[in-house]
This record gives C-alpha cells, structure tokens and sequence, in this order.
C-alpha cells in the first residue's frame, strides 16, 4: 500500500469553496486560505439550530502500534455520507511536537485522511503560532512588570505563567531567564511548556465566540502578589493584545477528506497535559450544517472522552449521542503484557500471528473504556481497526467480548484500506446507537471539593484506590479554594500509556494509588490541572525523531511525513 502522503499527493482535491457550497456554506462565510482550506465565519452559527448528532470517537489505552483512532474518526465521516447521511468530522491541528517526534502527523492515513496532509500538519493556518505569541506576549509582560519596579508587587516565586515553544524540547524544561542588570531582567528559574498544553490554547478550544475569548484570556492568573492575593493577565493589561494576536485563530479551519468530506480542524489541547479535545465552535457550527458531527477525543476513554464529558460538555452545554471505542487485536494482545515493543524493531511473533490468549488478556482493558463511557450514560459502539494480520477468530473473539460488555453494537472496520465502504458496517451501527436514548451525566457536581473530584476519577475512570496528594498540592487546593475556585472542574495530567499513572502498567492495572505533585490553576479556561506521577508539560525527542525522515524534493515537494 502506498504511503499516506503518497495517496495525499495523488488525490484529486476539490477547491474548498465548492466542498462548502455543497453543504449550505456561503462563499461570504469563508476566508480561503489558498485552494484547499478556508477559515469559517462565527457567523454561522446564529444562521441555524442545531440539527445534527454528536458522536464521540475514544479508543482503549493506546499503545506505542498505535489504534487509528483519527483514522476512523475520518473514515466514519466519509462512511456517513457514504450511507446517505451528511457529515463531518471534526478534530484537533497537529502540534508540530509528535509530527516531528515519533508520532508523526495527525490527518488520519490510507485512504481515510484529511488532505493536504502535509498543509494539514505544517502550519495549517497559523493557529497554533498565534497561541504561542499570544502566550509568550504575557511572560514577556509579567517579566517586563518585575523589571520596571514591579507596581503590582507580583512575588517572582509565585509565577505560574511558563513559556511555550511547538517542538518537543527537553532541554527547556527547567531553565533561568534573564541575567540580572539593567540590561537583562531579572533572574529567575522557569521553564517552558509545549504550546499545545497553553492555557491559550485551552481557552481558544473552549470559548464559546470572539468575547468569551477576550473575558477568559483576561482571568488567566499568572502568580500572586506579595500579600498573597492572584495577580490576572487583565491585571498586567495584556489580555486585549493577547485577544487580537489570536482574532483569526477563533474562526475554525475547513478542510476536506479524500471523498470530499468536510474536516473542520480547530485547537489542539494535548490529552494527557491539557483537556485533548477539538474546539466548542467548531462542533457547533458542524451540528448546524450536518446530520452528524464526528468529533475526536485524545488517547484513551479514561483521558480525552472523561475530558470531553466532564470538561468541553460542562462547558458547552452539549450533550453526546453515542459513543465509539476504537481498538485493535494488536493493541488488546499489547494489553495482556505479554510482548515487549521495542520502536525500529520487527513486531513479536505473537502480534502478528494469532494468539487467542492474547487477545483474551487483552480484553479487561477494553471492558474498563466500555465502562467509562457507560458511567456518562452515552451508548457504546465498538470499532475494531482491523489489519490484513488480524484472523477472523481474534475479531470474532473481540465482538462477542465486546456485546457481553453491554454495547449496542461492535463492528470491524477497514477504512484505512478501503475508505468509505469499508466503514458502511460501522455508520450503519453509529447511526442506530445514535437514535438509541441516551442519558448524558456527568461524573461529578460543580460543588464536590476539589479533592473529592480527584479521587472520583481516580476511583471510577481509572480503576484505582484513590489518590496520594502531596503536600504541596494540598496547600495549592488551600489556596484555589480561598480565592474561590473550587466548583472548576479537573484536568488530569497523566500518562496515556496505561488507566494507571504508571506507563509499565498495561491493561487493567488494580490497587495503584496516584500521586498528584502539583495542582495548577487554569481561572481562564475553567478548570485546575493535576500533574500525577511523572507526568511532564514538554516532551522530548526519542533517539531518532520522525523529523529525520522529512524533507523536501528537487520539485519542492514535501517528502516523508507519514
């Protein structure tokens, strides 16, 4: 099979102008950005109710193979229109970070991707610059402020606005700025996050139009000052010039799938640092304009989809109709702990070979997602990513696991093959669980104590026996409590590698406790995140990063992203 973006170079791509037309979109609602992408007037969604369903796609922890999750988000959407339906997906722009590291791009593949790929993985429109400017505006500020005495009396230890750069850089994790003097600022240790865990970027995902926007960057707390009370961006006078830097990144990017399907792409909050979900304005623009809006949450159900129910939909007020748990027979037998994957080394025997045992060890991962969807009230279709190793006793062994464990339905899937029809099993069965009744809760109240809400997801999502929180994170929840934000909701920062806050723990890990070493304050996005374990806010490159492979042509076409 060709490459990803070899299928991408060689589609026949209509110009985005007549993808929009096709489905109602003026031409006076969009801003082209070239041929094949345009932003989207917010304009659109006081032109129509909301008519569509909402579909979530999650998926059972990953694994370092990798499930598809994006793949068939995409190639659900094509399937959709595929069957009759109108649709689109919608789903989060790529940090440069895992597109040169060893993740590589986010547009889905094989003959289920948002095209061009490549424009779709670099750069895109500019958003995710516009976030780092306007984030990196602020730290500029608040040290400028110190620097000319300080007026406010901001405490330079309490800082907890850091820098942000898009590329995985370890090195800047912890670092001193500024080298005293009249020339240089004054010294201090920070350090620097990946742009993409940017409370500007949170708030750009979860703000609701232009002004929310411009109220939720001015709340943003970025320290204390010397008697103890939170120092905001509105305080420093920052916050308009931040809103201004990002008046373009509100408005949603509308790209196309290879059928011509519509993608709108919008924000990109990492998962397991950040909330990991598409932007509130991208869903409701797609839910006025299509049948169904397949939208993506990051990595497992017990990260990206408890973040979307607990978080986005607190906030947005919308409600899912149904709910798809991607998984793999590779990923399940990767689950039973059974094989050791080591990257740039061929795949063990057993994972591509069949091995029942495998798969059936595998399964109690598959059966806590399931769970964690349920516990939101959100009907459950399993999609098994199927690959040319898979035999038809695993699938048929997963399906029958999977309906036991109480969903409405469970379908292998191959659109990463076949596009479109080779996803007409699993729209068929989304749109039935779609008119199924669904009863959307959330997990927790707004007035459960902060504490309390963390020991909820620990105890519930995750399947532990509570969390151990630190000292230091016990007088931060004094503090949050005191200036008056204990009804926000949690953010948990943890790995995604396993239910547990430890990535050697694979499957359904019981009787671990989660460490939670510090508890931060996103005021302008609405909620406090929680660094578990060893959980870091700026990844690294591994040995030998994605970006190796990435170049250019003697024609000037981009080469080697997959």
């Amino acid at each position: 099979m060709k490459s990803d973006i070899a299928i991408s170079q060689e589609a026949t791509i209509e110009p985005i102008t007549r993808v929009c037309e096709r489905y109602g979109i003026a031409e006076e609602h969009m801003e082209p950005y070239g041929k094949y992408k345009a932003k989207l007037s917010l304009d659109l969604i006081d032109r129509r109710e909301p008519k569509g369903k909402y579909i979530l796609v999650t998926a059972i922890t990953p694994t370092p193979l990798g499930e598809g999750k994006t793949v068939t988000t995409v190639g659900l959407s094509m399937a959709l229109n595929h069957i009759g339906k109108t649709a689109a997906c919608a789903i989060r722009q790529p940090s440069l970070g895992p597109t040169f590291g060893i993740k590589g791009g986010a547009a889905g593949g094989g003959y289920a991707q948002v095209v061009p790929m490549e424009e779709f993985n670099l750069h895109l429109t500019g958003d995710i610059h516009a976030v780092s400017i306007a984030h990196n505006l602020l730290a500029a500020f608040i040290d400028n402020h110190i620097h000319h005495k300080n007026p406010l009396n901001i405490d330079p230890h309490s800082i907890l606005w850091r820098r942000v750069v898009d590329v995985s850089d370890r090195v800047l994790r912890d670092i001193v700025v500024g080298l005293g003097g009249r020339t240089c600022g004054h010294t201090r240790q920070t350090g620097f996050d990946i742009a993409v865990a940017s409370e500007a970027m949170a708030i750009l995902a979860l703000a609701q139009d232009l002004q929310d926007l411009r109220r939720r960057l001015g709340k943003i707390v970025i320290g204390s000052n010397g008697n103890g009370e939170m120092v905001t961006a509105e305080d420093l006078k920052c916050a308009g010039a931040m809103a201004a830097v990002m008046i373009e990144a509100i408005k949603p990017t509308i790209m196309q799938t290879l059928d011509g399907t519509p993608a709108l792409i919008h924000a990109g909050p990492f998962a397991n640092i950040a909330h990991g979900n598409s932007s509130i304005i991208a869903d409701a623009i797609g839910l006025r304009y299509f049948d169904y809006v397949v939208t993506e949450a990051g990595f497992g159900a017990d990260i990206g989809a408890e973040k979307f129910f607990n978080i986005k939909c607190r906030k947005s007020g919308l409600k899912p109709d149904a709910a798809v748990v991607v998984c793999t027979v590779r990923g399940l037998k990767s689950h039973s702990g059974k094989f050791k994957i080591v990257p740039g080394k061929p795949l063990p025997e057993g994972l591509v070979t069949e091995d029942l045992e495998a798969v059936e060890s595998g399964l109690p991962n598959l059966e806590k997602q399931i769970g964690n969807i349920h516990k939101h009230g959100v009907p459950v279709v399993v999609a098994i990513n199927r690959f040319p190793s898979d035999t038809e006793a695993e699938i048929h062994l997963i399906l029958e696991a999977a309906r036991n464990f109480g969903v409405m339905d469970a379908v292998a899937h191959e659109v990463h093959a076949h596009g479109a029809e080779g996803g007409r099993a699993l729209a068929e069965a989304v749109v039935r669980a779609a008119e199924a009744p669904s009863e959307f809760k959330l997990l927790y109240p707004d007035d459960m104590p902060i504490e309390e809400k963390i020991q909820t997801i620990v105890r519930e999502i995750y399947g532990g026996v509570g969390a151990g929180i630190y000292p230091e994170a016990k007088k931060q929840i004094e503090k949050y409590n005191e200036w008056g934000y204990s009804d926000l909701p949690i953010c948990m920062a943890k790995t995604h590698l396993s239910l547990s806050h430890d990535p050697q723990l694979p499957g359904r890990p019981t009787g671990f406790r989660v460490p939670v070493r510090e508890i931060r304050l996103s005021a302008g996005a609405g909620f406090l995140y929680a660094l578990c374990g060893s959980m870091m806010t700026m990844p690294g490159l591994p040995s030998h990063p994605a970006g190796e492979n990435v170049d250019i042509d003697a024609n000037g076409k981009i080469v080697g992203l997959f």
